[in-house]
């Protein structure tokens, strides 16, 4: 595991030199190995490493250092930076990360003409900050190094905390080139920055296009799969240090664990959360998996957890607030796994979007069914998601189906979603408009597909579930010396799962069809062919109605609080006695721990910045 960090102007070269080593910027974990590389006077870039050989590079004029890795077939002629290197003088730097693949942040300098390349992989598994100033220009993997940089500071960047205060997690990402900061941008996934001669130029390397859907049999589309998931996973198994793996009771890592076992010809290691509420706890759907593809489980319990105490531990390592629930839980195992003296965590994240798993994707691709006048088969999909996955609180019915495709859809363009503004505005009432107005917010949906099913997905990787989770993984994995593997990312699975049929993901209320047909003899029967699905969650309902109660109160309260001038106290304060009611009462009512969990990260935040 590795950081970036460089700096161009000599006042915050010296800022830096006065900081380290030691990093005085927020990393959590003493490093064995750090150093900067001096470019000229005043200017320099540099890595903080967790290994004893980090991965950095130079060779004639060009320097190079990244954090992550270059997989598959460049991964064998060195280390990465050297790859990059090479990749560079042969073939200009954008075209070389047409080349790579892989998981990385990338910096280069090329003494020739003083220019500095910075790029990120191409689903932003790496993140990447940077700042400009009239005496600077500085990047780096977290943006709590750059507040201490010349001209740049702390200050909170007012939309980003109103949406995470008062909207849906799916939004606070909507403005991928945004940081939490005012004055700290992130490089967006698949995207470069040269800077050179005072001026920044900032271009997108790649993107998905709207081809044809393969045409195969659905046998021949599954070898196609399972092959290419295997050969994705051992790329990642074998350029990973002693892996360990997350395992819930879903397709998604019990896929990753399988895959790793064939490559390695051994059952895997695994950590799983467990929890006493068996709403929550996966332990009865994970034993399958026991008998043939783990050597090793490793249950960590998360019942009564100091939350609190926790979410200050997660806001020092994220540099922000985190946003959901189940980080806290990832938190906790990733703590566990590196106590164990693993280096690596595998896990099953971009699963869901890859392959339609997401309750939101049935709406999709019931309107992709409509449009394309397919009124039988719509008829017939909608029937089985109710007998399939009905639910006392979110009902499935026919009604509920025309009713969100006519809300989160938009007829007049084909394959444009639109923002579930039930959801996202649901909580609108609790923010004061004093500090920002979010009746004005308007989230930005893209439509690079005709198909509402593609564009929803895609949405959800490029703008709304992936980059939170993404950064939240690195964050935590990071902060215990580990590094964070996300095989379902990689764009070569994207590439061709972004071309199958919609009924070859969704058929008769089951979700993952593919992946299903892909992993036959490969995953326990019992594990492929599941279709409740629990999803890795945490019960933080539990967590502000007990114990937790009254320290939630006594934030809400505060004078601090009260002055910040975001939320409506007395709002905040009638929901959180509303949730306790709910969870004390048993009802099938939907309770307030989004927005509560989102609050107490939101507030602890804004404190640490003081």
């Amino acid at each position: 595991m590795t950081r970036l960090l460089g700096v161009i102007g000599e006042a915050a070269v010296a800022r830096v030199e006065k900081g380290l080593p030691g990093l005085a910027f927020g990393w959590t974990v003493a490093p064995r190995h750090s150093g900067a590389i001096e470019l000229r006077p005043g200017a320099a870039i540099g890595l903080i490493s967790h290994r004893d050989m980090a991965p950095s590079y130079q060779v004639g004029p060009v320097t190079v250092v990244i954090d992550g890795v270059v997989l598959g077939r460049h991964s064998g002629t060195g280390n990465s930076a050297q790859v990059v290197a090479d990749l560079y003088l042969a073939k200009g730097f954008e075209a070389a990360l047409g080349e790579l693949a892989g998981d990385f942040a990338i910096a280069l300098h090329d003494a020739r003409d003083g220019a500095v390349w910075l790029a990120r992989d191409r689903v932003g598994a790496k993140p990447l900050y940077y700042a400009r100033t009239a005496g600077h220009f500085s990047f780096s993997s977290r943006p709590r190094a750059l507040t201490a940089m010349p001209g740049v500071g702390s200050e909170v960047n007012r939309r980003f905390a109103a949406v995470f205060a008062g909207s849906h997690y799916r939004y606070i990402d909507n403005r991928p080139e945004e940081s939490p900061y005012r004055n700290i941008r992130q490089l967006p996934a698949a995207h470069w920055i040269r800077f050179c001669d005072d001026r920044i130029q900032i271009g997108k390397y790649w993107g998905l296009n709207d081809l044809p859907d393969w045409t195969d049999s659905e046998s021949d589309l599954a070898e196609r799969y399972r092959d290419l998931l295997i050969e994705v996973v051992g790329d990642r198994v074998r350029s990973s240090e002693r892996p360990a793996f997350t395992l819930s009771g879903g397709m998604d890592s019990s896929s990753v664990v399988s895959c790793a076992a064939i490559e390695t010809g051994q059952p895997a290691t695994a950590f799983s959360t467990v929890y006493t509420d068996k709403t929550f706890d996966e332990s009865d759907d994970i034993r399958p998996m026991l008998e043939t593809k783990v050597s090793t489980w490793n249950q960590v319990r998360v019942d009564d957890p100091d939350v609190f105490s926790l979410v200050r531990r997660m806001v020092d390592v994220n540099d922000e607030p985190v946003a959901t629930a189940t980080w806290l839980s990832h938190f906790t195992l990733c703590e566990n796994v590196a106590s164990a003296g693993y280096g690596s965590l595998f896990g099953g994240l971009g699963g869901d979007e890859l392959n339609a798993g997401e309750y939101e994707y049935f709406f999709s691709h019931f309107a992709d069914l409509k449009r394309a006048g397919r009124y039988s088969e719509f008829d017939t999909e909608v029937e089985q998601w109710a007998l399939n996955h009905d639910h006392p609180i979110w009902r499935k019915n026919a009604e509920v189906a025309n009713a969100t495709i006519s809300r989160c859809t938009d007829p007049s363009v084909p394959g444009r979603s639109l923002p579930d503004q039930s959801r996202m505005r649901r909580y609108y009432g609790a923010i004061d408009r004093s500090f920002f107005d979010l009746d004005g917010f308007e989230p930005v949906m893209e439509v690079p597909f005709a198909s509402y099913l593609k564009t929803r997905t895609w949405q959800d990787i490029s703008r709304e579930t992936a980059p939170c989770c993404l950064r939240a993984e690195d964050r935590q994995t990071s902060a215990f010396g580990l590094d964070n593997v996300v095989p379902f990312f990689d764009h070569r699975l994207l590439e061709f799962m972004f071309r199958v049929p919609g009924s070859m993901k969704i058929r008769n209320g089951v979700t993952k069809v593919l992946l299903r047909a892909a992993m036959k003899g490969i995953l326990p029967e019992e594990t492929r062919v599941r279709v409740k699905k629990t999803g890795w969650n945490a019960p933080a309902h539990l967590w502000f109605a007990g114990k937790g109660r009254e320290p939630l109160l006594d934030m809400v309260r505060s004078r601090e609080f009260r002055e910040r001038g975001i939320y409506r106290p007395d709002e905040v304060e009638r929901l959180a006695n509303e949730h306790a009611e709910i969870v004390a009462s048993g009802e099938p009512r939907e309770n307030h721990m989004m927005f509560l969990w989102q609050m107490v990260n939101l507030e602890t935040w804004l404190r640490s910045l003081a």
